[in-house]
């Protein structure tokens, strides 16, 4: 836990070093450009869990996420970010080059989060669920309920192009990545292919499509695929599509300007012989000057032919009180299917403070 605070210690130290500098040579001058430049933002989201399952009632404060990053930019094309999570590890540090001369063509090199579905590349303080994705989302992207893959928060080391085309209608992502998660070597010699095309007609509305081909390698046996070994090659295959729609999306400012929304996705993986399948629908509707409706319908199988998955609704309130600060308030009535589990319900709260 030690080397964590250091390296964010560190990044501080560079930042505010940098910033000190103060004579007139010509490599000071840049560096004092530079540090002028280094943004830092972080987010932290804490709250309080209840749960009834199976007759037995367990209830908790805990802290989900507090998550640092620095980020700037070195021209006019080149950038970096680095990011860090207090509470897990190193989350991302990746830099961008920008070749063409709009936006349309970007490279990537780092590690940074895959662009497979609708909501992985979304921060969780702008998703609407406490639990923040869906579990098609999770499973499928590696965020941590998928024991063959392990916890990896949807990230992946790699290369990425990316860029906007035909004025900003069409948005694309294309990366080869290790397929192993964060902070990992390789554990075979086959890289993930990973594809993304978020189309949008009009301003409030985009439809996103996306795709991965690859070969995973097991880091832990899973009750869900158990013809699966710990350490085996096996085939990992994923595919989405989905849509959002905002009532508008120009100047969004949470704390005045809220806006309803909703999104859905329909998504399914392939580990090895075993295909999994699911889908969601996620809305959240401003009622009042202070507070907003959050509603969800979510389903996903895990394994097709054990008939294993479960099916989530969660309803809950919201109120951004402060820009991008918020406090939130939501029920979650799981019920699993062939999982030896009955099903139980979740009260959280949580508050999310963020700069």
């Amino acid at each position: 836990m030690k080397h964590r605070y250091i390296l964010c210690t560190l990044l501080l130290s560079f930042a505010l070093s940098l910033q000190a500098q103060t004579n007139g040579q010509d490599g000071t001058d840049w560096l004092k450009s530079l540090a002028s430049r280094i943004q830092l933002n972080g987010y932290a989201q804490a709250g309080y869990t209840y749960r009834n399952q199976d007759g037995t009632e367990t209830n908790t404060f805990d802290l989900k996420r507090t998550l640092l990053w620095a980020k700037a930019p070195v021209t006019d094309r080149w950038s970096f970010l680095f990011m860090m999570d207090f509470s897990s590890e190193v989350q991302e540090f990746y830099t961008d080059y920008r070749i063409s001369t709009d936006k349309s063509l970007t490279v990537r090199f780092g590690q940074f989060k895959n662009s497979l579905s609708l909501e992985n590349p979304l921060s969780p303080t702008k998703v609407e669920l406490i639990d923040v994705y869906s579990q098609g989302v999770t499973w499928l992207t590696g965020c941590g309920s998928d024991p063959l893959y392990g916890v990896n928060y949807g990230r992946d080391l790699g290369l990425e192009i990316y860029g906007f085309l035909f004025d900003n209608h069409l948005y694309y992502e294309l990366a080869v990545m290790n397929g192993q998660g964060i902070n990992k070597k390789d554990r075979n010699n086959k890289k993930d292919i990973i594809a993304r095309l978020d189309y949008r007609p009009v301003a409030n509305w985009r439809i996103v499509a996306s795709g991965q081909l690859g070969t995973g390698n097991a880091v832990k046996a899973s009750i869900y695929n158990p013809d699966i070994a710990v350490g085996q090659n096996y085939k990992r295959n994923r595919w989405t599509l989905g849509a959002e729609w905002k009532s508008h999306t120009e100047g969004i400012d949470y704390w005045k300007d809220r806006c309803a929304s909703v999104h859905g996705e329909i998504l399914a993986g392939k580990d090895g012989d075993v295909n999994s399948w699911g889908g969601y629908v996620t809305a959240s509707v401003p009622v009042a000057e202070w507070l907003d409706v959050v509603a969800s319908a979510d389903y996903f199988k895990f394994n097709d032919h054990l008939d294993m998955g479960q099916t989530n609704f969660v309803a809950g309130v919201q109120h951004w009180f402060y820009r991008t600060c918020r406090v939130q308030l939501q029920y979650t009535f799981a019920n699993p299917v062939g999982l030896n589990q009955k099903h139980y319900g979740n009260l959280q709260a949580q508050v999310q403070i963020a700069f």
